[in-house]
């Protein structure tokens, strides 16, 4: 399988879970959280990259790359910014 195949399976639920979830999730909080999110993604996914500890294999990515990072690392990112909240939110009225 290749990266962009999984990084699209992840962000088809991304989306239908945040979908879902909507209600749960206020937009300027998220837009910020996201902001700073995915710089930090940007900035350490270059360094590990570039230090040669993570490598991908160029046939099974989409090409893309931004700095020595592929644009597939953020899916991870943008799904982690959905799912942290909507389950603190989750774990907080069951509480």
């Amino acid at each position: 399988m290749t990266y962009i195949l999984l990084t699209i399976s992840v962000l088809v639920i991304f989306a239908i879970y945040a979908f879902l979830m909507r209600k749960w999730l206020s937009p300027k909080p998220l837009v910020a959280a996201a902001a700073v999110m995915l710089f930090l993604t940007l900035v350490f996914d270059n360094l590990i990259i570039a230090s040669g500890i993570v490598d991908y294999d160029p046939e099974k990515i989409s090409g893309v790359r931004l700095g020595v990072a592929p644009i597939e690392d953020f899916a991870y990112t943008l799904v982690a910014l959905v799912l942290i909240p909507s389950v603190y939110n989750f774990v907080r009225i069951r509480l």
